[in-house]
Order: structure tokens, then sequence, then C-alpha cells
């Protein structure tokens, strides 16, 4: 499997980016989405189990189509 690391970098700076991947650590498994703000060297994450994180795909979808180009 390749050794690949997919960030999204902010609009702005590009000094700040978010993550996705799935946490196998864990006994059951959850989506975890990693927040790094490179001015304040801060990691945030929050863990949404598989409907959540549904749920949240279909919000921002729901977001981004609202979005006029």
């Amino acid at each position: 499997m390749a050794k690949i690391e997919l960030k999204h970098l902010d609009i702005d700076r590009g000094k700040t980016w978010i993550k996705t991947f799935k946490d196998e650590t864990q006994a059951d498994e959850f989506i975890a989405i990693e927040l790094y703000d490179e001015d304040t060297n801060i990691y945030n994450s929050i863990y949404l189990d598989k409907s959540t994180a549904i749920r949240f795909a279909k919000t921002l979808r729901t977001e981004i189509n609202k979005i006029k180009s």
C-alpha cells in the first residue's frame, strides 16, 4: 500500500490544514478529522462514528452547493 498523506490547506495562508483518516487505534472504528495550525503549533481533532460522518458529509455537500462561483 502506498504511503500517502492528503492534507487540505486553508485558502488564505496555507499554514493551516485538515486531514481525515480512519482511526484504527480504538476498539471502535472512527473517522478522525485533524486540524493543525502552524502559527500556534496546535493540533485539534474530532472523531466521528460512521453515521455522524455520513451526515457531516451530506451537510458539507449542501453547503458547497450554496456557494456561488
